[in-house]
């Protein structure tokens, strides 16, 4: 048996070849790329010319277990796959966040043979972009203390707007801040969020540009004053120095994937606390210099798909034209109730169970006017047996399901992937759209979304949810869409509910306003926007050797 090499060991086995080498086939030059080292750019996205007429294809999931789904490596396999039938690909993927990388989930640069490299550098500190993320967030929270420490002028009575880190700490969720006296400021209640989870990260993946990105920062409203007011972080003069952190953020970053498939990698909200695609400049860039561009949304389709179609394509006007939904064996056993322990052996009943699951992401999927294309991202142990009856099951739900090798073959392994889907782009006649209007209320659209997607057969909001909602509609924000923060493991608020639960209440303990991204967003169940570390967290495997990276996956 061909011994199984950890991700990080693979992708060092393959050589890279230099990044001005990729950017040529995206016919960019010198003068548009911006080398960060050897095999990392930026891209002066500014400098491009050209319309975005690339056919953009959207890779979303089933609902994700501990078992591992493999969203990305089937995304990477795709685009690969693309290039060696001689198509014009780029993939656009989101930056990983520091936080997975130590704590639980790892990295996000795909797996096996289908991967984006490096994969160590852009795991970790990459280009920086988080890193100048959260340097802006945090000058935000540091000039509205200041404000506050020298007279109030603008008698803000309640801060909304939270400092950031991105790590997983949860130590920081609750802290009071300005203690020891009179000279380290006036003392409050704060919070941290994670960097990812955080309203700029959203701000800097929804502007269209430099202009747009200070627009939006401008507009975040940082506080209440004395009279229940807003009060935006334009009204301290905060825009300017946070876009000016950001400036170089804000450019798009070209890496490759093992095949040298062009990767636009920008941006990193998560999509079970934020709204999990990378940014409008990514997808841009990328659908102006190539004819297919692969892009992913995080999690489940309930979370990353619904937040792209409702959020992100209605405020870009980037559609999909055809979309993937991956699943596996596994993570149908698990939801037909198999522990992860037993997932090796086969098991027909509890695949056919699970399948629950995965039927109601592609019953969803068609809310938006699409029929996705499932892919099978294959593991070790899947029996033939078990392949097929995916294969059947989404047959007789009317949807094409293909065997995606990506993780052991790479490219070579999603052929047959790509030929499907370059098929359905040939013969497509989905037309996406929205899931509800604008003109809905607030409370209204939270409505819509639980019980069409999450399949909840009633809605309750908590006392200060409800007084928050009037609170925004009153400041004219109802039109906004609403990015629902829950956990990833379910499709409903409550992560033991595996499978496709349905006719429970699905509660809204809070409510929250991100005035300049465009949404507002509402926390279902236990939900935190600044995660914790595992028990055991990766952390501790994660070292250097010799002057390289071990451990990191």
């Amino acid at each position: 048996m061909k011994e199984i090499l950890p991700d990080i060991e693979i992708a060092r086995q393959i050589p890279l070849k230099p990044i001005l080498r990729i950017a040529k086939k995206l016919k960019l030059n010198q003068d548009t790329v911006e080398p960060y080292g050897f095999y990392k750019a930026k891209v002066s996205n500014e400098k491009i010319k050209g319309t975005p007429n690339g056919k953009l294809i959207l890779v979303t999931a089933m609902t994700p277990t501990a078992a591992g789904e493999g969203k990305s490596t089937v995304s990477i396999g795709l685009a690969d796959a693309l290039s060696r039938l001689k198509k014009s690909v780029a993939l656009a993927l989101r930056e990983p966040s520091l936080g997975p990388c130590f704590g639980i989930k790892g990295g996000a640069t795909g797996g096996g043979y289908s991967q984006v490299v490096p994969m160590e550098e852009i795991n970790l500190n990459f280009t920086g972009d988080i890193h100048a993320m959260t340097a802006a967030n945090n000058l935000l929270s540091a000039l509205i203390d200041n404000h506050i420490k020298h007279g109030n002028a603008l008698n803000i009575k309640k801060v909304l707007f939270k400092r950031c880190v991105d790590l997983n700490d949860r130590a920081l969720r609750t802290v009071k801040i300005g203690l020891g006296g009179k000279m380290n400021g006036v003392p409050r209640d704060e919070g941290f969020n994670i960097t990812v989870a955080s309203e700029i990260m959203a701000i800097f993946c929804l502007a269209e540009n430099l202009e747009d990105l200070k627009r939006r920062i401008g507009n975040i409203i940082i506080a209440e004053n004395e009279k229940g007011e807003p009060v935006y972080a334009k009204d301290i003069k905060a825009a300017g120095a946070l876009t000016a952190i950001l400036k170089d953020a804000i450019k798009p970053n070209l890496v490759q994937t093992l095949e040298a498939t062009p990767a636009i990698v920008h941006g990193g909200p998560f999509a079970n606390i934020a709204h999990g695609t990378s940014s409008f400049v990514a997808a841009k860039t990328a659908l102006t210099l190539a004819d297919y561009v692969v892009t992913e949304a995080g999690f489940g389709a309930d979370l990353g798909a619904e937040k792209f179609f409702d959020i992100f394509a209605r405020k870009s006007g980037f559609y999909p034209k055809a979309t993937v939904l991956v699943a596996t064996v596994r993570a149908l056993k698990m939801h037909g109730g198999v522990l992860k322990e037993d997932l090796n052996k086969e098991n027909l009943a509890a695949l056919e169970n699970g399948f629950a699951n995965l039927k109601a992401h592609i019953i969803n999927l068609r809310k938006f006017g699409v029929t996705p294309i499932v892919a099978i991202n294959r593991f070790v142990a899947d029996t033939k047996k078990e392949l097929n009856l995916v294969k059947k099951l989404c047959l007789k739900e009317g949807v094409e399901a293909i065997v995606s090798e990506g993780w052991a073959k790479g490219g070579k392994g999603c052929v047959n992937l790509a030929q499907a889907v370059l098929n359905k782009l040939e013969t497509n006649a989905d037309k996406a759209h929205y899931l509800y209007d604008d003109s809905l209320s607030l409370a209204e659209k939270i409505n819509v979304l639980a019980k069409e997607i999450y399949g909840a057969k009633k809605v309750t909001f908590s006392a200060s949810a409800k007084r928050d909602l009037a609170k925004f509609t009153g400041w004219g924000f109802g039109k906004f869409p609403v990015c629902v923060a829950k956990t990833q493991n379910s499709i409903s608020h409550d992560k033991k509910l595996l499978g496709a639960p349905k006719g429970y209440v699905f509660p809204i303990t809070e409510v929250r306003l991100s005035a300049g991204a465009g949404f507002v967003v509402a926390l279902s169940g236990e939900i935190m926007t600044m995660p914790g570390l595992p028990k055991v967290p990766a952390a501790e495997k994660i070292d250097v050797v010799n002057g390289q990276i071990i451990g990191l996956y």
